[in-house]
């Protein structure tokens, strides 16, 4: 009977590196260079990483409203009376909130879906928390949902999903649905922009100067063939 040869890697380490595989973007061999680093370099970062993992692991839930990230049962941004209770804006991560709330422009609440619909991936509207949605929908006071998944196939399906729901629920209308808007980014130029995101700019464009006597601009359809 032949003899499996020995591995060259100890089998602690080889556990490490397959763990590190979870990170998204790292591959074996990113992982066993990020292994090798801490355990030959930087043992105390090591240390540190895996006690504050653990931390994480153990005191981290979910916010009871927004379904954040939480180590309370309610979260501060929750907690927070000074923010408007007429608007709730949906995005898919907590990472998404975090880059809308960064921006000081939106002082609404949030609810986070912690995924988006994609069938491919066996997510379905039973795998996001939709009755929980449905819950802040129903508070008192909100005017306006303001869906901002990803302007991906798998958002934009998400988008429209929780438009239905919220129409089949009887809750729009009243409740107005707002998406994000979509177009040329700050400082961009036009010679670098694809052209679907040309067209959606034109389609949501609006008066350089609006004013209560200028209406906005109706949309218009476009065509996308090429010259």
């Amino acid at each position: 009977m032949a003899k499996t040869a020995p591995s060259a890697m100890p089998a602690s380490l080889a556990a490490l590196v397959d763990a590190l595989q979870a990170l998204p973007g790292v591959g074996p061999k990113t992982a066993q260079r990020m292994a090798t680093h801490l355990l030959q370099s930087d043992r105390p970062a090591a240390e540190r990483l895996g006690q504050s993992l653990l931390g994480a692991l153990h005191r981290i839930g979910h916010c009871a409203r927004c379904n954040t990230f939480s180590e309370e049962p309610i979260c501060g941004l929750c907690l927070d009376g000074g923010r408007s209770e007429a608007q709730l804006c949906v995005v898919e991560t907590p990472t998404d909130m975090l880059m809308l709330e960064q921006t000081g422009s939106f002082q609404g609440r949030y609810f986070v879906l912690m995924g988006r619909l994609s069938p491919l991936d066996g997510v379905g509207p039973s795998q996001l928390p939709l009755p929980q949605f449905l819950e802040q929908a129903r508070r008192p006071g909100l005017e306006e949902v303001i869906i901002a998944t990803n302007f991906t196939p798998e958002g934009e399906a998400t988008a429209h999903a929780l438009e239905t729901l919220l129409q089949g629920q009887g809750l729009s209308p009243p409740l107005r649905i707002a998406r994000l808007a979509r177009g040329v980014p700050a400082g961009g130029e036009l010679e670098y922009v694809d052209l679907g995101t040309i067209a959606q700019a034109l389609r949501e464009r609006r008066p350089l100067s609006p004013s209560p006597e200028s209406p906005p601009l109706p949309p218009k359809p476009l065509s996308l063939k090429q010259p």
